[in-house]
């Protein structure tokens, strides 16, 4: 399965077009989106490019936009909001909670212990699937992306050890796009605006 995953796009609408594009280009199966897609630019055409290339979008909230937003975004362009919820996808398990715990003045805030039980909550429906996809919008604790200074989430952190995930995809950080670790023998991916393609 082939997969175009982005994060932080922030309403920039031309850089939807470019990667709705390359998504196209490429042949991805999925495209999923790691949050904090509205806010600084604007508001329109953040998911409908995709649609209108007839890309299957996955998406979580990020710390921008609070879950209803996220709902509203998923039911207005017929994606799949992910956060607290998982899919199976060519026999590919993906599971995901948006937001962020270490910001609490923006609409996207939970708290860890929340982080902790929504992706609990979202991965119940997967036991059995060896290959799985965890999407977050923050970084794990331990993770490359805390070299900026923003310490990641224990939670995330411990169901990426409980879960044991093929790869987690995740943002937030937009310095640390592009960075690539593992955690145990998950694959660690901050995919950053630009995004990435990548194969499971």
């Amino acid at each position: 399965m082939k997969i175009l995953a982005a994060s932080d796009l922030h309403g920039d609408s031309k850089q939807v077009k470019k990667l709705a594009q390359q998504a196209e280009k490429e042949n991805v199966d999925l495209v999923i989106l790691c949050g904090d897609l509205t806010g600084w630019i604007e508001t329109k055409d953040i998911i409908k490019p995709f649609i209108d290339h007839k890309k299957k979008v996955l998406l979580i909230p990020g710390n921008h936009e609070d879950m209803m937003v996220g709902n509203l975004l998923a039911k207005q362009y017929n994606a799949t909001n992910l956060h607290g919820y998982s899919c199976i996808h060519e026999g590919i398990g993906i599971f995901g909670a948006g937001g962020s715990s270490d910001l609490p003045h923006f609409p996207g805030f939970v708290t860890e212990t929340n982080l902790k039980k929504t992706l609990a909550k979202a991965h119940k429906d997967l036991k059995g699937i060896e290959k799985k996809i965890m999407i977050t919008h923050m970084h794990p604790a331990g993770s490359l992306s805390e070299f900026s200074g923003f310490p990641g989430s224990k939670a995330i952190a411990q169901a990426v050890k409980e879960f044991k995930p093929t790869i987690l995809l995740h943002g937030h950080i937009h310095e640390g796009a592009g960075l690539e670790s593992t955690m145990g023998k998950t694959k660690v991916i901050n995919v950053g605006k630009k995004g990435v393609i990548l194969l499971i």
